[in-house]
């Protein structure tokens, strides 16, 4: 059964372990989501800015980052191949075009894999039961919820039990993807560019009169340039019917299953490789990079629930920037360490084993704080939103603090509380901390021979610094002297008596 609304005056019945402020919904405070407007009834919505202004340097920055991105991940690729993962001047383009040609250019192997792979995915999100809830009321469609069919965790579990019982059998070898790396790095590239197009044009299609799936691709503030429109997105919600309540919901589809499977079935892919080419011996380094990137994936499946109130979900359309991201950018850029392992069996964490072994605890540790302040977030906003259900005794891990008994947290007169309490009353952005730190690890263990093994580090902390600085932009415009009074409450931004 769909997730029930419920009213403000019965929004705290939730199990024992759940926060219960009395008043408000959602929290705008902590990671990517900021607030939210209030309906008529008083119910939070969907949040929306009508006089949102350009971002990104408008359309000549959106055009810039689409080109930038594609070099990126072709660059990454012939660093890799020709030059070690050593950074280079692009000086040899015939060079560079020819072995792009022999290596890059899929085949009917690479594409019937991808699509096979993409074809299950949607398959099993349609089909498999999950736990179905409303998101925020979405104020284009007049305070409408849209039902979510978390169902992440069991096609997380049945895609790992179809892949060992393949290499197993002998049907298909989990090698298969990093010796066809650079093939699939172009069906990715192009599946994310055409999907984003696709979606994009059926903004643009008649609409269908009537509820339900029909106005799944309506387009919502355009500012009138395609190049910008195309990269921030048309649709808000683009969806489509199925035999679960709520169908698929494409976005949150692409964000949790698509980018994070994929990008760990590559590194599980490159593994494997790294150990029949070395009898058997992988080394510390690629241990932590399968641990790093399947506690990741674990992660954003098994707490899928939470996501729907978050910033990318309730606000920013489906553009190419999601899109593309999610299809090509994360699976290619977050597991280009590992394969920099594969092509270099020496590489170690510096320092030796003992360090290996330092660097894996507090890898455990960082992810503990992440994921334990991420739960404590969004279930404070789902149990205020009235649609809070415990996650399955059997979804693992349960962390210990991933919800706060009684927050404490500080009433704005725009309704919605900001959370001051558990690890929020360290740091207004602590989880992007321990992203930047999962970012740092990657690199160590690579060791310290190149540059590129940290690029994605510094590339992350960049870009998660201009995030949170958009955050608070919106922050200011919404809250106000509230928001004054919160960040004097908790003046740190990333690290607690820092920074």
């Amino acid at each position: 059964m769909p997730g029930r609304t419920s009213s403000p005056a019965r929004r705290a019945r939730s199990p024992r372990a759940s926060p219960k402020p009395k008043n408000g919904d959602g929290n705008g405070a902590n990671g990517g989501a900021n607030g939210g407007h209030k309906s008529a009834n008083g119910e939070a919505t969907a949040y929306a800015f009508d006089d949102e202004p350009m971002q990104f340097g408008g359309t000549v920055g959106a055009l810039f980052i689409m080109l930038f991105s594609h070099a990126l991940l072709y660059y990454l690729y012939l660093s890799l191949e020709l030059h070690g993962g050593a950074l280079f001047v692009p000086t040899e383009l015939s060079r560079y075009a020819a072995f792009l040609a022999e290596h890059a250019v899929p085949t009917a192997s690479e594409v019937g894999v991808y699509a096979a792979f993409i074809a299950l995915q949607t398959f099993l999100a349609l089909v498999l039961p999950g736990l179905v809830l409303p998101g925020l009321p979405v104020r284009s469609l007049g305070g409408k919820r849209l039902d979510y069919n978390c169902n992440g965790w069991a096609a997380w579990v049945v895609t790992q039990l179809i892949v060992a019982s393949l290499h197993f059998s002998g049907t298909f070898s989990v090698e298969w993807a990093a010796d066809h790396y650079g093939a699939l790095l172009t069906t990715m590239v192009v599946a994310g560019d055409a999907t984003a197009l696709a979606v994009y044009a059926a903004g643009f299609l008649p609409r269908v009169p009537g509820e339900g799936h029909a106005g799944a691709f309506r387009r919502e503030r355009m500012t009138g340039s395609h190049v910008y429109d195309f990269f921030m997105g048309a649709s808000l919600n683009p969806r489509f019917g199925g035999p679960r309540a709520g169908g698929l919901d494409i976005k949150m589809w692409a964000e949790v299953r698509v980018s994070w499977i994929t990008l760990f079935l590559l590194t599980l892919s490159a593994a494997t490789k790294a150990a029949s080419e070395r009898g058997g011996e992988v080394g510390a380094s690629f241990w932590i990079m399968l641990m790093a990137h399947w506690l990741y994936t674990n992660a954003c499946v098994k707490g899928e629930e939470c996501i729907i109130t978050t910033w990318d979900i309730a606000h920013e359309k489906w553009g190419w920037m999601l899109c593309f991201w999610n299809l090509a950018g994360v699976p290619i850029l977050y597991t280009w360490n590992c394969m920099y392992l594969l092509k270099h069996p020496a590489a170690a964490v510096p320092g030796g084993p003992a360090a290996a072994a330092v660097l894996f605890v507090l890898y455990l540790c960082a992810y503990f704080v992440w994921d334990t302040a991420n739960s404590q977030k969004n279930y404070f906003r789902l149990v205020l939103n009235g649609t809070y259900k415990p996650r399955p005794w059997y979804i693992f891990p349960q962390l210990p603090w991933k919800v706060v008994q009684k927050p404490a947290y500080i009433r704005t007169k725009a309704g919605t509380p900001l959370l001051v309490d558990g690890w929020w009353k360290y740091a207004r952005k602590i989880h992007y901390t321990m992203d930047i730190c999962f970012a740092l690890c990657w690199g160590l263990v690579c060791g310290t021979t190149h540059f590129l093994p940290y690029f994605y580090f510094f590339f992350f902390t960049s870009f998660i610094y201009h995030r949170a600085h958009r955050d608070n932009e919106r922050c200011v415009a919404k809250y106000g002297a509230d928001w004054q009074r919160y960040c004097e409450k908790v003046p740190y931004l990333l690290i607690p008596f820092v920074f």
